[in-house]
């Protein structure tokens, strides 16, 4: 055989095929997905809460409502409603001015702005709230230490003894104080568990898809179709307890995870794995091993569209799109509020079984409408027992 001849066999074209379609398809998803990072930072919402009523405190919020750069600023809400919206990362930042701060700022006292932020958020959602801050602090401190500095130094004749003390109530007229909810323990380990262990449950159920459908394929005529769509889902099921197992067993043993939530991660794994994996199936049962084809695209649009990197609101339609109709997001949502957070994972958990049984209502009809049924054969018996029953009635 020649190398010619060779390039023309099924396995060298497909190999060939799928190594310029994969290298395509994942740049052609991630590089626009991720020109979002930076610059949809301005779609994410804040809240800044202004309880002072005197004119500092007012000043200050007219100050951050037109310099902070966001397009949607909450201002007409309480403390405790957006806490709450932090809490269910509908908000990525709250800023709150305290009923003193006027009055600490006019006495000379240390005049406090609290700055809260949620960790158990997308990974860019935290880093860029510290960066703005950061940067509205350095702001703030400079602009209060000036305003201190013309109302205390009215003249340069400061007794010694006073210079130590009026030094100081400069340097710490003003403090923003960096207050962070659901802290995440150290490590990028810890931040990415949930996308790396929605990512492992996930591919791991495409590539069980092709090969369990497959097998339903192969099998056809050994059994009806219904119970042989019976066996692919018992099979998934077999193996979404094992690879969780194995999975989990890694996880506790490297990650700052308590051990206490080892049932609800476990249990949330293997949901994650029938949802993924009767998404997968999809295209299989319709198309083949072709099928994986349209399913490579699909698992990296979640990559970018499951929440960990960044909210919806700061990613493009069709990747929000994507993070409604497929389990990542969900996945990952429920695990951050499940290992990190402090609100209920169930709008989340229930989001994913949706996605789930509405896949496996899709496979269902795929298989009643465009698999016909073939007659089921049943097997002869060996040569070997038709003897020995011939030699018994003799």
């Amino acid at each position: 055989m020649k190398f010619t001849q060779f390039l023309k066999t099924k396995g060298a074209i497909a190999s060939i095929f799928m190594g310029i379609f994969y290298a395509v398809a994942m740049l052609g998803i991630f590089l626009p997905g991720y020109t979002a990072l930076p610059g949809n930072m301005d779609d994410l919402k804040i809240a800044l809460v202004n309880d002072d009523k005197g004119e500092t405190g007012s000043q200050i919020a007219n100050q951050l409502s037109e310099s902070l750069p966001f397009k949607t600023i909450e201002t007409d809400i309480t403390n405790k409603a957006a806490m709450k919206g932090l809490e269910k990362n509908e908000l990525a930042l709250v800023i709150h001015i305290p009923e003193s701060f006027s009055e600490n700022a006019q006495s000379g006292a240390t005049a406090n702005i609290d700055f809260t932020v949620n960790e158990a958020s997308a990974t860019m959602v935290s880093s860029a709230m510290s960066s703005v801050v950061t940067e509205i602090n350095k702001q703030l401190s400079a602009s209060f230490s000036q305003q201190t500095a013309q109302g205390v130094l009215m003249n340069f004749n400061v007794p010694q003894e006073q210079a130590a003390e009026i030094s100081s109530q400069i340097e710490n007229s003003y403090v923003g104080n960096y207050v962070v909810i659901n802290d995440v323990p150290d490590g990028m380990h810890n931040n990415m568990l949930p996308m790396f262990l929605t990512m492992a449950g996930y591919v791991g159920a495409m590539i069980a898809a092709m090969q369990l459908v497959g097998s339903f394929k192969a099998s056809r005529g050994k059994a009806s179709k219904t119970k042989l769509f019976v066996f692919v889902q018992g099979t998934a099921l077999l193996i979404a307890v094992l690879s969780t197992i194995a999975a989990l067993s890694i996880v506790f043993s490297i990650t700052d995870v308590e051990l206490s939530l080892l049932l609800p991660i476990a249990a949330q794994q293997v949901l994650m794995y029938m949802a993924a994996f009767n998404v997968c199936a999809i295209m299989i049962f319709l198309l083949g091993e072709g099928g994986m084809v349209l399913n490579i695209p699909i698992l990296l649009m979640q990559t970018i569209a499951n929440g960990a990197t960044m909210p919806r609101d700061m990613m493009y339609l069709p990747y929000e799109w994507f993070s409604y109709i497929t389990p990542m997001y969900h996945s990952v949502q429920s695990y951050f509020a499940i290992m990190f957070g402090s609100i209920s994972p169930a709008p989340f958990l229930w989001g994913l079984a949706a996605v789930g049984g509405g896949a496996m209502l899709i496979n269902i009809l795929i298989v009643s409408f465009f698999h016909k049924p073939l007659p089921v054969t049943e097997p002869t018996a060996e040569p070997a027992t038709q003897k020995n029953t011939a030699e018994i009635t003799v």
